[in-house]
């Protein structure tokens, strides 16, 4: 009876390693499939590479597989002036998802020209991409979309080796050193793309990818992008909201006449020199701001973003931004999204200090959700029993040390070749664009790589791209920018005095 209840036992723990094998799908291993769109009127053949290649310790052996996606252009002739661009999405916790198949990639998800769900679910040629003049590899962190550590780590030795901002950007540069190693494309120009919780991913990953592994960069592009570890102090942050509040009280139609009838970029200019020049020393003063200056500075404030002197003065000047996306529409009965102030919200009831729900990241995992499962499956033949985690669980994560935007800078510096390229959505209130332009600012103070940063701004929010003639614009930026920080033959990598 021993032995049989023996036998039974070993029989149940060899079926669950199998299962957990079976899910947790081959760490080092892909399919190539061909795919054809055309971009621009010219027919553009590529492979489409997917599947999971490995990380590995520093004994060699692998502790996870990230899952990725790389096209590559058929036909090239001379892959040594090809870019190739590393593209990363953020979160942390987000898997690459929003750019793969809704901004750079050659096949998009199915939605309307401003960005909503609409059914069927599906997928079409993305006549924007750029894949017909940069190769293009899409990678998951572990934790999102099929990338998993190996089922025997424990949480604590997962949460050390991946979790957190530097132990990130530490495996990912191995990994893509890897990549760029097995796919032959060291001589080729690289670039990084990372939006959001991205953009601090791939500046440090300059830095890292450069000095680890002496692989020197072209270009980083930041796309919505996060603070990059860059103070900005009680003052600063308080006043540095007001700008996106204004674009968000002018799309609604929120701001008094002379403002409404102005053109949304040129009344922002305003209000971007109101809030350096006045409103930034105002916020200095804090409780030892004269009640009079008080008050004027709340009719200001009250002028830009739409809401009452009332409001404004009970929150001493400072408006949260859960309550402005409360406050806005209160009075029509809608919140609106906090990463995109265009989309509106419905909540249980009207009173409150913030909004019950993210209207705009619900209605995107309503429209990428069916769109991603469907296209790894049907189109790119990749079978998994895995869940596609559209945000992962990498949480608790590791904030400390955070000092991307000045690992960014360092790269620059060390590295005259390196360009780097801003893109931000004027009604994004997650990773707002007017800090966007204050990280550029702040990450030199010297003022010497100015010319080698550029910044663009879209009448959108936080995926810029998923409004349709913000998908062509911010493309074609890119492609500019591929242009601008390519070097001409022989030019070599140097100052000059």
């Amino acid at each position: 009876m021993n032995k049989i209840y023996a036998i039974a036992i070993v029989w149940m723990l060899c079926s669950l390693s199998l299962n957990a094998q079976q899910l947790n799908t081959s760490m080092d291993s892909t399919v190539t499939t061909k795919g054809e769109v055309t971009i621009k009127g010219v027919s553009v053949k590529y492979s489409a590479t997917t599947g999971k290649q490995p990380v590995w310790d520093e004994k060699g052996k692998i502790i996870a597989g990230l899952y990725f996606t790389y096209y590559e252009r058929l036909g090239v002739s001379n892959r040594a002036k090809r870019p190739l661009i590393i593209s990363l999405n953020g979160g942390p916790g987000s898997a690459s998802v929003w750019m793969h198949i809704a901004y750079t990639g050659p096949k998009i998800l199915k939605i309307d020209d401003e960005g909503y769900p609409v059914q069927p679910y599906g997928i079409k040629d993305n006549v924007h991409s750029i894949l017909d003049v940069a190769d293009i590899v899409y990678i998951n962190p572990v934790n999102t979309g099929y990338s998993r550590a190996i089922d025997t780590m424990d949480e604590d030795e997962k949460r050390k080796t991946f979790f957190g901002v530097n132990a990130d950007i530490k495996y990912l540069a191995s990994w893509i050193n890897t990549f760029v190693t097995r796919q032959n494309r060291w001589e080729s120009p690289k670039y990084l793309i990372g939006e959001s919780y991205g953009a601090p991913r791939v500046s440090g990953l300059s830095l890292e990818l450069q000095n680890r592994h002496w692989m020197y960069l072209n270009g980083v592009i930041l796309v919505s992008p996060t603070g990059l570890g860059i103070e900005r102090g009680t003052a600063v942050e308080a006043a540095n909201l007001l700008p996106y509040y204004a674009a968000t009280a002018w799309y609604h139609k929120k701001l008094p006449s002379d403002l409404q009838s102005k053109d949304l970029t040129n009344m922002l200019v305003e209000v971007e020199e109101y809030t350096v020049n006045e409103l930034i020393p105002i916020m200095a003063k804090g409780g030892f701001l004269p009640e009079a200056e008080k008050m004027k500075a709340a009719a200001r404030i009250a002028r830009y973003s739409g809401l009452s002197e009332k409001v404004v003065m009970e929150h001493d000047l400072r408006i949260p931004k859960g309550f402005f996306w409360k406050e806005l529409l209160r009075d029509e009965g809608f919140n609106i999204g906090r990463l995109d102030s265009r989309y509106l919200g419905i909540d249980k009831m009207v009173a409150g200090e913030k909004p019950d729900y993210s209207a705009e990241l619900t209605s995107w995992l309503h429209s990428f959700t069916p769109a991603i499962n469907y296209y790894i499956k049907n189109h790119l033949k990749y079978e998994t029993d895995l869940k596609y985690n559209m945000f992962g669980p990498v949480h608790p994560w590791d904030s400390s040390n955070n000092t991307t935007g000045f690992d960014l800078r360092q790269a620059m510096a060390q590295n005259p070749y390196l360009h780097v390229l801003v893109q931000a959505g004027y009604y994004d209130g997650g990773t707002d664009y007017f800090n966007s332009k204050y990280n550029q600012w702040q990450m030199d103070t010297s003022g010497k790589l100015r010319d080698r940063m550029s910044w663009e701004g879209y009448r959108s929010g936080h995926m810029m791209y998923l409004r349709s003639e913000d998908l062509a614009s911010s493309n074609e930026h890119i492609r500019e920018f591929l242009v601008k920080s390519t070097p001409k033959d022989g030019q070599a990598a140097e100052y000059k005095r």
